[in-house]
């Protein structure tokens, strides 16, 4: 079964006096929506905009798996932790909250910076914050994730290049870029797909230069 959210649903949020667009695939903060709080381990995604010298202040986080994917820009990441780090375009941030941390995210850089962050919960609560950055990660690595039981896949398309959908009870497809068909389904840039039990499904990018998130979920 395949569920299409389409980038205009996604809720509002953030503070333009304060240069920063939030859009939100799924329930959060302020926006409550009983039907629409999680898909497998994801609980979050969040295509975040923010105009140079913004950012968001020191805030706590606990029992999450974040992931980020900086789509332009640079980011500039500090945590509690002591961790304190710069992720641009290619590049994989994970901070495992566990059982908490506080960070600061802010476009430091000269020009704007957009980025997509995923949320997951964790197979099991608490523990030690960890974190890491993996440096122009490749559409052949996939990025494994066990405490949340997920995979993440990056794929990057030429125009009518193929690419299959993991087979698995949960995938999380999110298009950051281009255009691309699943199933019969054209998906552009901030459209989701949430596909249960997947099998044999292909993505056909309708568009050059198409980039997809997808996350394998185990359950």
């Amino acid at each position: 079964m395949i569920f299409v959210r389409r980038s205009g649903e996604r809720y509002r949020g953030g503070d333009e006096s304060a240069g920063i667009e939030s859009l939100h695939a799924f329930s959060f903060g302020g926006f409550y929506d009983p039907d629409n709080l999680r898909f497998g381990a994801v609980l979050a995604c969040n295509e975040e905009r923010l105009a140079p010298g913004a950012g968001f202040d020191e805030h706590p986080h606990s029992h999450t798996e974040i992931v980020t994917w900086v789509v332009q820009g640079e980011l500039t990441h500090r945590d509690s932790a002591g961790h304190a780090t710069v992720v641009r375009p290619g590049d994989v941030q994970r901070l495992s909250a566990a059982g908490g941390v506080r960070h600061i995210e802010r476009n430091d850089a000269g020009v704007p910076l957009t980025f997509v962050q995923m949320w997951l919960t964790p197979k099991e609560p608490g523990g030690e914050p960890s974190y890491e950055v993996v440096r122009g990660i490749a559409d052949s690595t996939p990025y494994a994730l066990p405490e949340a039981g997920a995979m993440l896949h990056v794929r990057r398309l030429a125009q009518a290049e193929r690419t299959a959908v993991p087979d698995a009870p949960h995938v999380y497809v999110h298009v950051v870029r281009g255009v691309v068909r699943l199933d019969g389904h054209d998906l552009g840039p901030g459209d989701s797909a949430r596909v249960t039990d997947a099998a044999g499904l292909e993505l056909v990018a309708a568009a050059a230069g198409s980039e997809v998130l997808m996350w394998e979920m185990a359950g």
